[in-house]
């Protein structure tokens, strides 16, 4: 049975139409004409899971609304609407609590899949918090079986191994559960995120990288663009070429990406190939004019595997490239865009494992049911 939806906006128009587009993707709705009245609704307990609130609203603000909201309902997302697009107000409603962040004039059927994507991570965030408990109890129990039985020490150990090594496996579900949702967004890239990360930790291992900064490596090259999580709709999936002024927006990403991470502690490591991904070897790149080795390595590694998958993937502009292509491409700016120590150990990569890496991470999202995206 699905969530049933609240819907806070001021305005009578906007109200009709978000319910009666909801509805018809199968949601129960309910409207309010404000702050106030979304409470009373909430405190009635009928079931609301999600809530899409308007930030202009006469007297509480839709801010302060998700501020209650999250102080009441924990588990209660919200997604926010603005007419006016502000990048500090929309990470300022992320850091809060906000699921998504939604503009207008809006596509509904954008709206009906920010729903949809918000709910399904929800889902994810219970499983996870059950397996969790579950994970705690099972410790628990083993450690006073561990107090009477000093003779099962060590297959506590493995057994508490395994379940450190699912808790990561858990960190990589939700990663990319969020990267796949930017992925809906930025169309000409889905699934590049989950071979870029893989490219990485290949090279990365060529370079003598171990864990756990293997582990920080992946993770920052999978989340690597989620800095356009605050860059508008209109210039992310634009279809021709941006204007001077939209290449300024869109060159913020790497530093509201490094803005997001900054309070998530188990990211830290992988911050700086988020905010240092588009820095050059020359130091001609942004967001700071970085050269050689004041770049992190693992953004100086990315640089490399990353210019790869954009030559050898499809794109709707033009057909993938060779491999051969790509490698001369990479050898050629050398110096230049790339550390040549990084093209060196990129080299020793043979073509049939690049294509393994691709092929695998297709098979795992195929078996997930959205593999027909990639």
């Amino acid at each position: 049975m699905k969530p049933r939806l609240l819907i806070v906006d001021d305005e009578p128009m906007i109200r009709e139409v978000l319910t009666e587009n909801l509805k018809g993707a199968g949601y129960e709705c309910e409207a309010a004409a404000g702050a106030a009245p979304a409470m009373e609704r909430l405190g009635a307990g009928n079931g609301i899971g999600l809530v899409l609130a308007d930030i202009d609203m006469p007297g509480e603000s839709g801010m302060v609304l998700l501020g209650r909201i999250k102080e009441q309902y924990p588990d209660t997302d919200v997604i926010m609407v603005t007419g006016v697009v502000d990048i500090d107000i929309a990470i300022q409603a992320m850091r809060m609590g906000a699921a998504d962040y939604i503009t207008k004039p809006f596509n509904l059927d954008q709206v009906v899949l920010i729903v949809n994507r918000t709910l399904q991570q929800r889902q994810l965030i219970i499983e996870n918090r059950r397996y969790q408990k579950n994970l705690e109890s099972l410790v628990q129990e083993r450690t006073q079986e561990v107090i009477a039985k000093s003779k099962e020490v060590e297959r506590l150990y493995d057994e508490l191994k395994v379940a450190f090594q699912k808790i990561h496996a858990t960190y990589d579900t939700t990663l990319e559960a969020l990267m796949e949702a930017l992925d809906m967004r930025d169309t000409e890239t889905q699934g590049h995120s989950r071979r870029v990360s893989e490219f990485t930790v290949a090279v990365a291992r060529r370079m003598g990288i171990q864990e756990p900064e293997l582990t920080q490596m992946r993770w920052g090259a999978l989340l690597h663009d989620v800095g356009k999580i605050g860059v508008p709709d209109a210039i992310l999936r634009k279809p021709g070429k941006l204007t001077p002024e939209e290449w300024v927006e869109m060159r913020k990403h790497p530093e509201l990406g490094r803005r997001i991470l900054a309070s998530i502690k188990f990211l830290e490591g992988a911050v700086p190939i988020v905010y240092c991904h588009q820095e050059r070897f020359d130091g001609t790149g942004y967001p700071r004019g970085l050269a050689g080795d004041d770049i992190p390595l693992g953004a100086r590694i990315f640089a490399v595997v990353d210019t790869l998958d954009a030559m050898t993937m499809n794109r709707p502009y033009r057909r993938a490239l060779p491999y051969e292509t790509a490698r001369q491409e990479v050898i050629e700016f050398a110096g230049t865009q790339f550390d040549p120590k990084v093209v060196e150990c990129f080299l020793q990569v043979p073509e049939p494992e690049w294509d393994s890496i691709r092929k695998r991470i297709k098979t795992e999202l195929v078996s997930r049911g959205i593999g027909h995206r990639y």
